[in-house]
């Protein structure tokens, strides 16, 4: 579905990624580890547009996705919900969703989405008509997930969900996550929670500074003294 090659990424001078491969098929769960600085969420930007890459390629479906305007590309089935939730605080719950279905034009199918979302985010119909930036950090997740979510995206880019939640909402959120998968919605997962990540994926790769270091499948991982060492606290 998914295939990243030889992708080298530069902001100006330095060079973020240093030519990663990377791949994930139709219906996984595939996760990225690694520490701050890794070069986690510049492949997931690269991937949707927001980076540009200087070598290398990134396609989707058999098509290149490198020359492609970010718009273009949600069309084609790839949302992002990008870290920090970047939800737009001074407009409505409903008004955020609104924008997140700018893709579709069947009310019938925007319709279907959003009762697909609020039967997953209940709270998030509970509070429809308040506005986004007056939400718990927890909600402000919810509701970043539940906008990509309506433009019936194919694969789901999701960069540190659990960033800053309490430990009984991160396990909520991930539990949304595996549902969201059941339903065939493939997901990349950047995460430094990598315990939670490596028990939800099917798969994982491990960056440091711009550089694939381990790949395998993520209760592999789990099990590997180096990743249990570096990022389990083992």
């Amino acid at each position: 579905m998914l295939t990243i090659e030889k992708l080298h990424v530069r902001y100006g001078n330095v060079e973020a990624l240093h030519g990663i491969d990377l791949h994930v098929k139709q219906g996984e769960i595939v996760t990225i580890l690694g520490a701050n600085g890794a070069g986690k969420s510049t492949t997931l930007m690269t991937v949707s547009g927001l980076c540009k890459p200087s070598e290398g390629a990134v396609s989707y479906q058999g098509q290149e996705l490198n020359k492609l305007h970010a718009h273009n590309i949600v069309k084609m089935g790839i949302s992002q919900v990008p870290e920090g939730r970047r939800v737009f605080g001074t407009l409505t719950v409903q008004e955020n969703l609104n924008l997140g279905a700018f893709t579709l034009t069947d009310k019938v199918k925007i319709r279907k989405n959003q009762d697909w979302i609020f039967s997953l985010f209940p709270r998030l119909h509970e509070r429809r008509e308040q506005l986004a930036g007056t939400l718990s950090g927890g909600e402000q997740q919810m509701l970043a997930i539940a906008r990509a979510l309506m433009g019936s995206p194919d694969l789901l880019l999701l960069d540190e969900p659990s960033l800053g939640l309490a430990p009984i909402l991160v396990k909520s959120i991930f539990a949304t996550i595996k549902e969201i998968n059941k339903t065939g919605m493939t997901i990349l997962l950047v995460e430094q929670n990598a315990r939670a990540a490596l028990k939800l994926a099917d798969r994982a790769y491990v960056l440091e500074v711009g550089t694939i270091v381990l790949e395998g499948r993520a209760d592999d991982l789990l099990k590997n003294p180096e990743v249990s060492k570096a990022y389990l606290g083992g």
